[in-house]
């Protein structure tokens, strides 16, 4: 038991490492990425006029004004391609861990199993099935074949396998919880730097107002518009972050409570085996 636990904990840490790793380089990928096309894709000089990014966008070439937007964009760039990139990583991980097939026919197959007492066919559904929810149902039901060929009472039996099914948990489950931490953060690190451009958009605005003698009606124009797209730029991101985050979490509450429903629905056919033998 001690070496499956230890067993449990070296690959728990194992994976953290690795994950940490990888988020760390898609971090530094990301914001390294959303810097050369705000330099070489959107600084193209085929989007301005007279052919050099320092004059003006040619009329609604959307590039060239996000280009406009100052020296913030490169960085709400990386930010915006960061939530792109964790959300395909979290979509491929979440549908991984719901199995090969429909995660409800699944449900109702090992349930109608397992009430029926059909202990075996429903770990043959898990095998089929995969993933970390079938992986956690599967050990509570072993854990079902043990107690009940020990003889225990109705309530030593339901606490041994909520344990187990709780330890099977959490070996299966906090990978799919990793990176989105990231994601809840990302939504107010873009909020921030959108804010953060538009500040320097908006100083660049006043500085021009504050010019003896006529403004400088350009610098002001410039000003505004740089606070404007670093404003949208910013909202753009968080209000993905947002979306999301939700709906990942949402997937993953549903396959918690997917393990959870099996469980009570073991433990409940244990007592009624228990049940059955005392009259």
């Amino acid at each position: 038991m001690a070496n499956a636990s230890n067993a449990s904990v070296a690959k728990k840490e194992s994976g953290s490492n690795g994950g940490n790793l990888f988020s760390g380089l898609v971090i530094v990928a990301c914001i390294v990425i959303g810097t050369l096309i705000w330099k070489f894709v959107m600084g193209a000089g085929s989007n301005f006029e007279g052919g050099d990014n320092t004059g003006h966008p040619l009329p609604g070439n959307y590039l060239a004004m996000v280009y406009k937007g100052g020296k913030i964009v490169p960085v709400l760039m990386g930010l915006l391609l960061m939530v792109v990139v964790f959300s395909i990583e979290r979509f491929f991980v979440i549908s991984k861990a719901a199995g090969t097939g429909s995660l409800d026919k699944f449900m109702k197959s090992v349930q109608s199993n397992i009430s029926g007492g059909n202990i075996e066919a429903a770990i043959a559904d898990c095998d089929q099935q995969k993933g970390s929810v079938a992986n956690a149902i599967k050990a509570a039901l072993i854990k079902y074949n043990e107690v009940k060929k020990e003889g225990f009472d109705s309530e030593a039996a339901a606490e041994t396998i909520q344990k187990e099914i709780e330890e099977a948990t959490s070996l299966e489950m906090p990978m799919l919880e990793k990176n989105l931490t990231i994601l809840s953060t990302l939504v107010s690190l873009g909020t921030l730097a959108g804010l953060l451009g538009t500040v320097m958009g908006m100083i660049t605005a006043f500085g021009a107002l504050a010019t003896s003698g006529t403004p400088d009606q350009a610098a002001l124009a410039n000003g505004i518009s740089e606070a404007l797209i670093n404003t949208a730029t910013g909202i753009s991101t968080s209000a993905l972050a947002i979306i999301v985050y939700n709906f990942f979490t949402s997937k993953i509450d549903t396959l918690t409570y997917s393990i959870d429903e099996a469980g009570s629905t073991i433990v409940g056919t244990y007592r009624r085996f228990r049940g059955s033998l005392k009259n």
